[in-house]
């Protein structure tokens, strides 16, 4: 198990735990006891810990190694997945997977950025960081899923778009402009969450969807704290900072309006336990597919297009008068 920098205490009580089970094993003792008020002890310290998260704090959740990705959950939530591949273009993306699958009986598109589970396939993946190829496989999996009235699912977890001189020349910008303006008219349901890092334009182009979901230890910005902190302070050492400043997290997302709900993860996050991450995702899932299964087409296209409109605040400024200059 992996601890991050606050879970020290946490580190700590699990060292006392596996020790107590060891002398119970070599010494053949009964240690029930003491390992039920040491395991009661962690659940309390992790209650604790949980309940005082800082932006920065979630952040480090979010890129968890132990994290489950989106294959994770296409496995767990479907079934007769069938993967498919290449943008019909250039090469297939690993960054990004996709393709149908049944979700209890009912076909979709499900597709997502997929990081690695270890450095060899992190390697492999390109860390989740998509190129252009990557956004316009998902926009072809997306025209496919149109053409069969297929709803839309799609799961963002990306530290951002390649930002590679290829990429920039093989049109990584136009590729995900040109996903937000299709998926803005995609006549079949879209609903978009966020498992892990939603970092700037590799996460919107995909993400743009009649519902948008946070799990509760992601962030979705424009950009990293550590990208901020060395704009701002030319330094990566004020990156906490930078993580309170942008208000990245999902309680926040949810305040600003820009996501339509938070999906609570099990206490230590969804690494702790993700099955039952998976299960509550399904179960959120579903139940936003109920609801947009109930609209026409050009009802959803048209409170989709409204949604994104009312985003955001501005202030009309009227400019005033200019003022006459007197003659002498």
């Amino acid at each position: 198990m992996v601890f991050l920098d606050f879970e020290k205490p946490l580190e700590m009580l699990h060292d006392q735990l596996e020790r107590l089970r060891q002398v119970g094993e070599e010494g053949d003792l009964d240690m029930t006891e003491q390992i039920k008020e040491l395991e009661n002890r962690i659940r309390s310290k992790r209650k604790e810990i949980y309940a005082n998260l800082n932006g920065w704090q979630k952040v480090q959740l979010s890129r968890h190694p132990e994290r489950p990705y989106t294959l994770f959950y296409i496995n767990q939530m479907c079934k007769k997945f069938v993967e498919l591949h290449g943008d019909r273009c250039i090469k297939d993306d690993k960054a990004i997977v996709g393709g149908l699958a049944s979700l209890d009986g009912q076909t979709v598109v499900i597709l997502g950025h997929q990081k690695g589970v270890n450095t060899k396939m992190r390697q492999y993946r390109n860390f989740g960081m998509a190129n252009p190829e990557g956004y316009r496989k998902a926009l072809r999996l997306m025209k496919l899923a149109e053409r069969f009235g297929f709803p839309v699912i799609t799961l963002i977890d990306t530290p951002g778009a390649y930002p590679g001189v290829e990429a920039e020349e093989r049109g990584q910008a136009e590729a995900i402009a040109r996903n937000l303006f299709e998926m803005a008219q995609l006549r079949v349901p879209i609903v978009s969450v966020i498992i892990g890092e939603g970092a700037s334009g590799g996460a919107i182009g995909i993400g743009l969807g009649d519902r948008v979901y946070m799990l509760e230890y992601t962030w979705y910005s424009v950009i990293s704290p550590e990208s901020c902190s060395s704009i701002l302070w030319h330094s990566w050492d004020y990156k906490e900072q930078a993580a309170e400043a942008l208000r990245l997290t999902s309680d926040h997302m949810q305040h600003f309006g820009l996501i339509d709900g938070v999906i609570k993860e099990p206490i230590g996050g969804a690494h702790t336990a993700p099955e039952e991450m998976a299960r509550l995702l399904k179960r959120q899932i579903k139940k936003a597919l109920a609801e947009l299964a109930d609209m026409t087409p050009e009802a959803r296209i048209e409170a989709r297009i409204r949604k994104y409109e009312q985003m955001g605040t501005y202030e009309v400024v009227e400019p005033e008068e200019p003022k006459t200059r007197k003659r002498r």
